[in-house]
C-alpha cells in the first residue's frame, strides 16, 4: 500500500507540473500574441487639406484622409503595427507628444531650432512655400510682402506661419486653431489676408467662393515638413525615416500628395 500511495502521489505531482509548463507556454503565447497587435498612436490636426482632413466615405462615415494619413499607414505597415489617429488642435500637439498620449505627429509640421530642443524630428519628407490668401478684391492690392504691413492677419496657432506673421512690421495678429476659422475671419473682413501653407491654401481657394492667392511670397528658412517623435526615442525616429526612404524613392509620397489634392476638392 505503502508503494502506491508513494506512486500516487508522484503521478499527481507530474499531473501538477505539466499543467503549470502549460499555463506558462499559454502565457508566453499571449504576450507574443499583444505584441503583434501593437498600436503606433498618430496625433494630428485634420483641418489642413490635402494633408489631413475628414471627409465621408463611401459607407457615409466619417474618416480622416490625407497624404500624411497614408504615410503614417505605410510607417504602421512597416512596423507590423495597428494604426489609431488621434485629432486634436495643432497647437496642443507637442504637448500630446511629450506626455507620451501619441507615438508620432505628422500633421504639416515645420522643423525648427525651437522644435527641435522638444521633439526628435524625421528628416524632411515633403517641400512646400508658404502663401498670402486675400479677398478676390485685394489681391493686387496685397500682392508684396511689403504691402501686409500693418495689416490684420490671419494664421494657425503655433504655426510656422504664426511666426512669418510676427516678423511683418506693424502687423496685428488673429492666431486661431483651425484653418477653416482663419478662412471665415478673411471673408468676413476680420483679417485683411491669411498665411496659409501652400497646397493647404490652393485646396481652400477651390473650395470657398471669394478668396485668391496673391502674388506675396512669405519666405521662411524652415521650409519642409517633418515627423515628430518624442524626445530620445531613436528607435521609432529610425524607423520612420526607414520608411520615409522608401517612399521618397519610389516616388509614392508624390502620389500620395496628387491623390489627397484631388479627394480634397470633391
Amino acid at each position: 500500500m505503502k508503494k502506491w500511495g508513494i506512486l500516487l502521489m508522484a503521478v499527481m505531482l507530474l499531473t501538477t507540473v505539466l499543467a503549470a509548463c502549460g499555463q506558462d507556454k499559454e502565457a508566453k503565447n499571449s504576450t507574443q500574441g499583444s505584441g503583434a497587435s501593437k498600436k503606433l498612436i498618430l496625433g494630428l490636426s485634420a483641418d489642413f487639406p490635402p494633408y489631413e482632413f475628414h471627409i465621408k466615405n463611401d459607407k457615409g462615415e466619417d474618416e480622416i484622409v490625407g497624404f500624411d494619413v497614408e504615410i503614417a499607414k505605410e510607417i504602421a505597415k512597416d512596423m507590423g503595427a495597428e494604426l489609431e489617429i488621434k485629432d486634436m488642435v495643432f497647437s496642443s500637439l507637442l504637448n500630446e507628444l511629450g506626455s507620451g498620449r501619441v507615438d508620432m505627429v505628422i500633421s504639416g509640421l515645420s522643423p525648427s531650432p525651437e522644435r527641435a530642443k522638444e521633439i526628435e524630428m524625421s528628416q524632411i519628407y515633403y517641400n512646400a512655400k508658404q502663401a498670402v490668401v486675400a479677398r478676390e478684391a485685394d489681391k493686387d492690392k496685397y500682392a508684396t510682402l511689403e504691402s501686409l504691413e500693418g495689416l490684420k492677419i490671419g494664421v494657425q496657432k503655433s504655426s510656422i506661419q504664426e511666426d512669418i506673421a510676427k516678423e511683418i512690421p506693424g502687423a496685428k495678429l488673429t492666431s486661431l486653431a483651425k484653418i477653416s476659422d482663419i478662412i471665415m475671419q478673411l471673408n468676413s473682413g476680420r483679417v485683411d489676408v491669411a498665411i496659409i501653407e501652400g497646397p493647404v491654401a490652393e485646396s481652400f481657394v477651390k473650395n470657398v467662393e471669394g478668396i485668391v492667392i496673391t502674388d506675396a511670397v512669405p519666405v521662411t528658412e524652415d521650409e519642409g515638413y517633418v515627423v515628430g517623435i518624442k524626445k530620445g526615442n531613436k528607435e521609432l525616429l529610425d524607423q520612420v525615416n526607414a520608411t520615409l526612404d522608401r517612399l521618397i524613392e519610389d516616388g509614392s509620397i508624390e502620389k500620395f500628395v496628387e491623390e489627397a489634392s484631388e479627394l480634397s476638392i470633391r
